[in-house]
């Protein structure tokens, strides 16, 4: 696809500073953020207690490592407000999670704090391609979900028209985009592949659309995923990354002109990557869990925040500040089938290998004689037969066997047999609990 590139002006100073210049910052910031929680938040000044560090013990940024890590389980602990660092009466918003696996993390936000995000948020999208005046279709979810409004405050501050569509309403979400002819779409990829399906169905041409940039995220995908909306929709698909816990979307940003991994902002939080099994820092290009540290928060500042997102730290390219490479699991998605560890992600690189198979798949997890059985769900593509479709199933079954080492049954279904999702695609279903 044809890159935008960045014109004289477009990037901020810092984004192309030194590394001595940026990690001074970080260590101002970073010592602030640590005597802000440890006076403020309770949690913290016990943890902080209990590892026998204090602020000021932090006087570089390898002494952070010293410091004990903080959980979702933390934040769930200290439900609702307790993790705040100011006064409710200075919180202007709040945002939650779902809640699906117990109490819901809350995070709090100042007006500061609204306004560190929609900078970020405002630097991801012109890191993606979009300039002022572009139009803008948010189809991530509004509400406690931090994904559509983020996506709208960055998308505003970057000078750019915003069409407020959250997710849901397939039908009119295309009605939309062909009346209005956004240059940009921000969604869930799994979404935005239900999207070119409804697309279709209307008979309209994919290659013909406006949209130019798909800002993609909330969901793990593949380079492979990629590969395949670009070239069913014409258009850039670009990577983006954040968490609700850490600040929301705006953690870190693929940039359009090289397509290598996502740049993390640097200058607002400081990523490490530990060993998932032991908590030890790795170095720079070693994989491992994520773990982020706010260096500019007030309203709920995170130390350490255990993200159990798999990557590595590589270099900077596009901009000074390193990059995390495309992330494409979760150390709690991991399955383990009979003594072995499955990724969703590993399942639909199979899938996509073969044109007969849709990217719409779901995998069934149980436990039916005290041994772990799974199956994929799959569709087969709409121009495939259901003799195709047969065949398509064996390979993936043998692909699945031979590359991961786990027996699985596979079900071919035909089109539209899968559940679209309308944010978050479900990529798993664990009946093994109610076995």
């Amino acid at each position: 696809m044809t890159a935008r590139k960045p014109r004289p002006g477009d990037l901020e100073p810092i984004e192309t500073a030194s590394r001595d210049e940026l990690e001074a910052l970080q260590l101002a910031r970073l010592q602030w953020t640590l005597d802000r929680v440890y006076s403020n938040v309770p949690h913290y000044r016990q943890a902080f207690d209990d590892a026998r560090v204090k602020p000021g013990d932090v006087k570089s940024l390898a002494d952070l490592a010293k410091l004990p890590f903080t959980t979702k389980a933390d934040l769930r602990d200290n439900y609702p407000f307790r993790m705040f660092a100011v006064p409710r009466e200075e919180v202007v918003r709040i945002h939650a999670s779902s809640g699906t696996t117990g109490k819901p993390t809350v995070v709090g936000y100042t007006a500061k704090d609204i306004g560190t995000w929609a900078d970020v948020m405002a630097r991801s999208i012109r890191a993606a391609g979009g300039r002022a005046g572009d139009i803008v279709h948010v189809a991530y979810g509004y509400g406690l979900f931090t994904g559509g409004l983020g996506a709208h405050y960055g998308a505003e501050r970057l000078g750019c028209t915003v069409i407020p569509m959250s997710g849901g309403q397939s039908e009119k979400q295309v009605q939309l985009i062909r009346d209005f002819r956004p240059d940009i779409i921000m969604v869930t990829p799994s979404y935005m592949l239900a999207l070119a399906e409804e697309m279709q169905r209307q008979g309209i041409d994919l290659h013909t659309t406006s949209l130019k940039i798909g800002i993609f995220g909330a969901e793990p995908w593949t380079p492979t995923m990629r590969q395949k909306i670009e070239a069913l929709l014409s258009m850039d698909a670009i990577d983006i990354y954040g968490l609700s816990e850490v600040i929301g979307p705006g953690v870190a940003q693929e940039c359009i002109e090289t397509k290598d991994g996502l740049t993390v902002w640097e200058d607002h939080f400081y990523p490490e990557i530990v060993d998932p099994e032991t908590g030890r820092v790795l170095p720079d290009g070693e994989r491992g869990e994520l773990v982020l540290t706010s260096l500019t928060k007030e309203a709920m500042p995170i130390i350490r925040y255990r993200t159990r997102d798999l990557t590595r730290l590589l270099p900077g390219t596009a901009r000074t500040m390193r990059r995390i490479e495309k992330i494409t699991g979760r150390s709690d998605d991991m399955m383990i089938i009979r003594g072995v560890n499955v990724f969703p992600t590993q399942i639909e690189e199979l899938i996509l290998r073969d044109p007969i198979l849709a990217p719409h798949y779901q995998v069934e997890i149980t436990r039916p004689k005290n041994l772990d059985e799974m199956t994929i769900n799959v569709e087969r593509a709409p121009d495939a037969g259901s003799a195709d479709a047969e065949g398509a199933g064996r390979r993936l079954a043998e692909h699945v066997k031979n590359l991961i080492g786990v027996t699985a049954a596979v079900q071919v279904k035909p089109p539209g047999g899968i559940e679209r999702s309308l944010g978050k695609a479900r990529r798993v279903v664990d009946k093994r609990a109610l076995g």
